[in-house]
């Protein structure tokens, strides 16, 4: 088994690899007992010339490969969401883009499951930003993606969180938005420690009582409602809202921190699945549904259980740089040839953060290659000038 030294405390310690991958093998979606998306990141082109602060740059043919590794393993592809830096360096115009590219490929595979982010990010907060701009912003990607023929993610809204004035302004936009979309939607609600800027959501910084106007517009339009994905990383919010759905709108789990137990679920209901996490454990969750499909409940949480200090490793504050970490097991697991992200995002974690994730992806089988995954992070250790 493969070895290394890596920082620990403040000094370099060896490591020795013990962990077993879970294999690599296609699945059909039909196997699994839940509904599950991963959110797919993007591949950065290193060879173009460009501002990475201010022009992304995408490597399209590896960014599109690998959202068919995720339809292979029989995941659904949760598309242009904040795993793909949505946001955070991939605009509107590249998210419009990577859309359109993706949903081409899903209709080259009958069953393929996918679904978009539509947001209303071309339109910069401010002062002079009205509740009708932001329903118009909303209505405007809407379209793009409908043209396309894709279904909708319904993305939190950075300039309705800095314009709204109420609950009241929530419901309002909302209320609008799905009066008109022309399938029912995944409603995302993204906490303020995924994205600050998110904070007070739903008009109350209180999640209990911002819960209460979410759930109104719900059963307001429950038809024109998929499900509603909630990434507020509590277990026990989640099931709370859970228990109060509708009839037939589903809870798709958005915690990186506990989603083993509510994918599995309880005696009242279980919650499907929308998460980042999925992209970087893609065979390890496959496998895992697998299992539970088949009644192996056991096997589901064998398999699924030591990839959970892996994402709350990943997820740790400031959540919003988890990004950095989907994207380096996607380099360690040769997905990709070099961990770079567009924005230079891959700054955002220090080396001591990457060493713990080897190590936890090591423990959770989630190095397809050990060997390789070695080899690839002594190069990274390189780098940071530890040879």
């Amino acid at each position: 088994m493969a070895s290394i030294d890596l920082p620990l405390e403040g000094r370099l310690a060896r490591y020795e690899l013990t962990g077993r991958p879970v294999p690599l093998r296609k699945r059909e979606a039909a196997a699994f007992p839940r509904v599950a998306y991963a959110a797919a990141h993007v591949v950065a082109d290193t060879l173009a010339d460009n501002d990475p602060w201010l022009t992304p740059a995408i490597d399209w043919e590896r960014t599109l490969a690998f959202r068919h590794r995720l339809w292979d393993l029989g995941l659904g592809v949760a598309e242009a969401m904040d795993t793909a830096q949505r946001g955070m360096g991939l605009g509107w115009p590249e998210a419009r883009e990577l859309i359109r590219r993706a949903l081409a490929e899903a209709r080259g595979r009958p069953g393929a499951l996918i679904a978009c982010g539509a947001g209303t990010d071309h339109l910069v907060p401010g002062p002079e930003v009205t509740v009708d701009d932001i329903i118009r912003a909303y209505e405007s990607q809407i379209e793009t993606i409908e043209a396309e023929g894709g279904r909708i993610i319904l993305m939190a809204s950075r300039a309705l969180a800095a314009a709204a004035r109420s609950p009241d302004d929530y419901a309002r936009v909302y209320y609008r938005v799905l009066s008109q979309v022309k399938a029912p939607v995944i409603i995302h609600w993204l906490g303020e420690m995924f994205d600050p800027a998110l904070e007070g959501y739903w008009g109350n910084a209180d999640h209990r009582e911002a819960m209460k106007t979410c759930l109104t517009v719900i059963e307001a339009h429950a038809e024109k409602v998929d499900g509603i994905k909630i990434s507020l990383l509590s277990k026990e919010k989640e099931i709370v809202m859970r228990r109060q759905l509708p009839e037939g709108v589903r809870m798709y789990t958005g915690d990186d921190f506990n989603y083993a137990e509510l994918i599995a679920g309880d005696e009242e209901g279980h919650s499907d699945a929308l998460l980042g996490i999925f992209d970087a454990i893609a065979p390890v969750a496959s496998a895992a549904l697998e299992a539970l499909g088949k009644g192996r409940s056991g096997e589901f949480f064998e398999l699924l259980e030591p990839t959970v200090p892996l994402s709350r490793h990943i997820f740790k504050a400031p959540t919003r740089f988890y990004k950095t970490g989907v994207v380096f097991l996607a380099y360690l697991n040769g997905l990709q040839d070099h961990f770079v992200m567009i924005g230079g995002q891959q700054s955002t974690r220090s080396l001591a953060h990457l060493a713990e994730l080897f190590r936890l992806a090591d423990r959770a089988g989630a190095l397809a290659d050990p060997e390789l995954a070695t080899a690839r992070m002594k190069r990274v250790l390189a780098v940071h000038g530890v040879a």
